[in-house]
This record gives structure tokens, sequence and C-alpha cells, in this order.
């Protein structure tokens, strides 16, 4: 392979795991104000299942390759990089594409240091989803010490980060999540209970558990087919955050006097679409208040929940795991060196 050349996920046509394999495409190379990030290790999300399935393009001007993460070393700094970033600096970052190649171009503002004690595989699997997790908790819901917060799909990536960001901020995690196996690890996590969404109704379970009060936060990537349990379990004045429709888009009934009844907020957000803007503010205060805290040395550790580590040539496998919805954690891929 020429230099000028790398390593990519590649699929030529919407479809299954069987689509993705891996193919030599052209090294971008940085902009003004851009580094160039020899990659290490970028982590899966739902976001790339989707847009391997032909229903999530990437943003105008994004990398059609997948990946929204990735770690790994400062290759060259573009024309007008004004930072404190140097060749070979290690680091991780927020993308809206292209992570799952060789080579990444990058806004320096998205650049993020790599905490002590954390490896390249660890730290891939921070970006999306801790970023994410903080948006909902701090910038969207306002969370506050003594809030009963109810984390659906308690166990992924964006769930793990979120039960731990939920009791740093002094609130109290409850989480939904498919299996007994998830739900120990989610407590593990630091989650003041969880509740089998296939064994038993999560709305009458965290009504019981709040004594009738309800949750004043619910961090929702279901959708559709959660919405009237969701409302039901709604404290008042409550904020419902929706960010994904893994359950759908459909919604039958009166959603809008429950809701209004309820003075609840509903509130909508995807991060990948987010202007540069907004994500440079994003990646600002979660360095400043968040990332501290990764640190070997921090009295509340926070620690990325990583399920297994795939080479990238694998990257069939990964996508087929990942869509079986067995993993506790983040799902990453290591790139060759």
């Amino acid at each position: 392979m020429s230099s000028e050349n790398m390593l990519a996920v590649h699929f030529d046509k919407p479809g299954g795991p069987e689509n993705l394999y891996l193919t030599e495409v052209a090294k971008p190379s940085p902009v003004e104000g851009e580094v160039l990030l020899k990659v290490a290790a970028s982590a899966l999300n739902r976001a790339d299942l989707l847009q391997r399935q032909g229903q999530y393009a990437p943003p105008p001007g994004a990398s059609s390759i997948l990946g929204l993460e990735a770690s790994g070393h400062i290759a060259e700094l573009g024309p007008a990089c004004r930072g404190h970033w140097k060749i070979g600096d290690p680091a991780m970052v927020l993308l809206p594409g292209g992570g799952q190649a060789q080579y990444v171009t990058v806004p320096e503002e998205f650049l993020m240091p790599i905490p002590a004690g954390l490896t390249l595989s660890q730290a891939a699997a921070i970006p999306e989803a801790w970023l994410t997790a903080f948006q909902l908790l701090h910038l969207l819901g306002n969370v506050q010490a003594g809030d009963f917060v109810l984390i659906h799909a308690g166990s992924s990536g964006v769930g793990t980060a979120a039960i731990q960001l939920t009791r740093m901020a002094g609130a109290i995690p409850l989480v939904t999540a498919g299996s007994q196996h998830k739900l120990q690890m989610a407590e593990k996590l630091g989650a003041a209970a969880g509740f089998n969404y296939k064994e038993e109704d999560f709305s009458e379970a965290t009504l019981k558990f709040t004594k009738g009060a309800g949750v004043n936060l619910i961090l929702d990537c279901i959708g559709g087919s959660y919405w009237e349990k969701n409302v039901s379990c709604l404290a008042l004045d409550g904020r419902w955050i929706l960010y994904g429709l893994m359950g759908g888009t459909d919604v039958s009934g009166p959603l809008f006097s429950k809701l209004l009844f309820k003075r609840g907020s509903l509130i909508t957000t995807l991060l990948r679409s987010r202007d540069k803007k907004y994500k440079q503010r994003l990646v600002e205060a979660f360095t400043k208040q968040i990332l501290p805290n990764f640190s070997t040395e921090s009295p509340q550790r926070l620690l990325p929940v990583l399920d297994r580590v795939y080479p990238v040539a694998a990257i069939q496998e990964a996508h087929a795991y990942m869509e079986s919805n067995r993993n506790v954690g983040k799902i990453v891929l290591e790139l060759p060196q």
C-alpha cells in the first residue's frame, strides 16, 4: 500500500454485516485548523449499523466511512492549528464519521487528551457515548442532586456512562435492560435499581421504587413503543429526553394530554448532526468537568465499559454481535498499526 492510501471499512450497498469489508482508500489531508490522527482504535455505535443499512446518512461534508469516535496519535498538523497539540501526542476524538480507518482528519477543537491509566482501546470507547450521556444529563436534562433518573438500555455504551455520571451528579440512576446479567452489571456501576423490561412493567416498578413520585428525568433511546410507560412514570415537571428510536417511530394514543397533565417536557436531540460550535463547547465542558475523573488518581474514578475488542478485519463479526444486543458496554475495533 502506498503512503497516500490507507485501509478503511467499506460497503458498496446498504444491507447486512456481510456487505462490510476492508479496502484501500485515499488517506485524507488536514485542512486549516484540522489535524490528522493515526487511528489506533474506534468503537461501534448504533449509528454505524443504521448507516450500513442505508437508514442514516452522514451529515453534509462528513466522511462516508463509518466510525463516530476514535483514539490514536497525531500524525500531522494542518495549517493554522493554534492549540497545544504536537505530532505524536495521544488523543481521542468525537467524529461525524471516518473513524473506522487508519487515518482521520478532525478539527483540533474536538481532540481530548487520554487520561492517565487508560489504554487506547478504552479511550476509543469514551467520546461518543460519554459526550452523549453528558449532554443528555447536564446540557439538556439539567440533572440535580436527588433526582431520580431512568436510563433505558442501561447496559449500552451511553447507558453505562449515564449511570456513572448520574451518580457523580448526586442523582439516583434507575435502568431498564433485557437480561439479569445486564441488570447486575448496571448495578455494579451504581444503578440503584434495574428492571427487566421483558419480565415486568418498568413503569410500575419505577413508580413503586420512587414511592409513587416518578422519575425527574428519562434518557430514552427507544421511542415509540415506550411512550405510554414513560409518561406514566414521569414525575410532575419531569424531563423526557429522546435520543434514539430503537423501539419505532409511531405513537398511537393521547400522548399530548398525558404529558400536559404531568407538565412534562419532551426534549429531542441528536449529537452527530450538531454544528461545530456546539460540539466544541461540549468537548470543552466535558474535558474540564468530567475527563479528570477518568484518571487513576480520581477518588470517584469513572471507567469506560468494554464488552469486546475486535481487530478491524473482523468488522462483519463485530456488527453482527452488536445487532444481537448481547453487549454490555462498548464494542471496540483495533486498527493495524
